[in-house]
């Protein structure tokens, strides 16, 4: 499956590629945008970004806290770069964009794996 992790099966190595790679990913599309319109950003994020950091909470579920924040930067990092929604909280730009924080978006996987 490509998941990294050390002697321990701790994954936090993933989570540092996962984060590095989806950082990447936002830089572009900020480079490339003249528009950091919501219209133009959370499609792009939604396509190109959040499928690396959801696939990783459901498939490798980091447990300790350092990498679950890694992994929720890179998302507050992408709220920011809409324009009208950057002088909120996290929360509240969160709320007006119809997105979960990720460790709530791990839940619906967390409940389906237990039944």
């Amino acid at each position: 499956m490509g998941v990294l992790a050390d002697e321990k099966l701790n994954v936090t190595w993933q989570c540092v590629l996962t984060a590095k790679k989806a950082n990447c990913i936002l830089g572009c599309i900020k480079r490339s945008m003249t528009s950091r319109s919501r219209e133009v950003i959370l499609p792009l994020y939604s396509a190109l970004v959040s499928p690396h950091l959801e696939s990783g909470i459901q498939l490798w579920s980091p447990q300790h806290r350092k990498d679950m924040e890694l992994l929720e930067w890179v998302q507050r990092r992408a709220t920011i770069l809409i324009r009208e929604l950057e002088y909120l909280s996290y929360e509240k730009r969160l709320r007006q964009l119809g997105l979960f924080d990720l460790e709530q978006g791990r839940l619906p996987g967390d409940l389906l794996g237990a039944f």
